[in-house]
């Protein structure tokens, strides 16, 4: 069963709200193909990017998909100056019939929207923002890769570009999509990752940032991710900055623990991590198979201890890059534990297959996630 608003029609509405604009210079089809073949994550882009207007008084203006290219913009352009911005991330999946699709996008609209309001930015309608992506999509559909686990990531994001030195609500701001073709998380397949704790740094505060998605989260997690690569680890996991005490999520990704009754335990949205859509939808896939699912504020102290002792059987962090990606252990001043003897994890490893098999049109999609962008 579809939804209506899934189908082809309803997204050809919205993208067709977007003019194109004309591009004369395309990269050719030759190049192109050797630019999508084995890309690394975020450093090769498409030809068009979608760009919208926001002005005080007028609303969002002057919607557009024009030539992939530098922005125009003032040095004294707010966002320069206070971080005034906010981004998404989700990515166009190409069936293995020729068709496109995309995971969700509501969910990120939403989050897009709750994002907007905690920067004192302007909301964008939910169809504006799906419209957007859908038309940029379009407009680039030749760099959608053809290859299994590869995709067309999509990244959504605003910022405020008045000109002026002053902390208030932007009067003038930006709108944008650009998309990059992206390769599978892990190459060489999946492995688990070594986890460093950081109670040093953090990235947000309660009643901060932590559930918008804004560049701030990014920049102040850095030196904390850095800190892990001294130390031999590839991610880090913060903890909350009131108490050093409960886990909260890794630089850019949910965490879940697996406990050895088959329940699975995940931090709550308490204000100072993302509500993440990969989270979002694994919650529901386990308990769509029976599974309980507790979110709740987790002690770092406890889950060493469980995995110590064996009540938690695995770990994995999930987000729109990677999906699922096992945790095979953490690690702190304090301590060195691995989880699950640094193996992937049975459930982990389902739950990955089971939602790539949804966003890849491969296992039936009960709850309508998907939405076809066109043949």
């Amino acid at each position: 069963m579809t939804n209506s608003h899934h189908n082809p029609e309803h997204l050809n509405a919205l993208a067709e709200k977007f003019t194109v604009l004309p591009h004369e210079n395309r990269v050719p089809d030759a190049k192109r193909e050797q630019l999508i073949d084995k890309p690394a994550f975020g450093q090769v882009f498409s030809d068009s990017m979608a760009h919208m207007t926001w002005t005080e008084g007028e609303g969002w203006t002057d919607r557009r998909i024009e030539p992939y290219g530098p922005l125009k913009m003032d040095p004294g352009a707010s966002v320069l100056h206070y971080a005034q911005e906010i981004f998404e991330g989700l990515k166009t999946y190409r069936h293995s019939d020729g068709s496109l699709w995309l995971f969700r996008p509501d969910a990120n609209a939403e989050r897009f929207q709750n994002s907007a309001t905690r920067l004192a930015l302007p909301q964008l309608s939910v169809d504006d923002f799906i419209g957007s992506v859908a038309a940029v999509a379009k407009a680039d559909h030749a760099w959608v890769p053809r290859r299994h686990d590869y995709t067309l990531y999509m990244r959504p994001f605003m910022f405020a570009s008045e000109s002026f030195l002053g902390v208030r609500k932007a009067k003038e701001v930006e709108y944008c999509v650009i998309a990059s073709p992206s390769g599978p998380y892990f190459p060489q397949g999946v492995k688990p990752v070594s986890i460093w704790v950081e109670d040093t740094y953090f990235r947000t505060g309660p009643g901060g940032t932590g559930f918008a998605k804004c560049g701030g989260n990014y920049s102040a997690s850095l030196v904390g991710e850095y800190r892990g690569f001294e130390h031999g680890c590839e991610q880090v996991c913060f903890v909350d900055a009131s108490t050093k005490t409960y886990l909260e999520e890794l630089g850019g990704m949910n965490m879940f623990a697996v406990h050895k009754d088959g329940h699975l335990e995940t931090p709550s949205l308490n204000g100072n991590i993302l509500p993440g859509v990969t989270r979002r939808s694994i919650i529901q896939i386990a308990q769509d198979e029976g599974r309980d699912v507790v979110e709740k504020m987790i002690k770092l102290s406890d889950l060493i201890e469980d995995i110590r002792s064996g009540e938690v059987t695995e770990v994995f962090a999930c987000g729109t890059a990677a999906i699922v990606t096992p945790i095979g252990r953490f690690k702190s001043e304090t301590f060195d534990v691995p989880v699950n003897g640094e193996a992937v994890g049975e459930y982990t490893a389902h739950l990955r297959e089971h939602l790539m098999g949804i966003q890849w049109g491969e296992v039936e999609d009960t709850h309508n996630w998907m939405w076809k962008i066109c043949d």
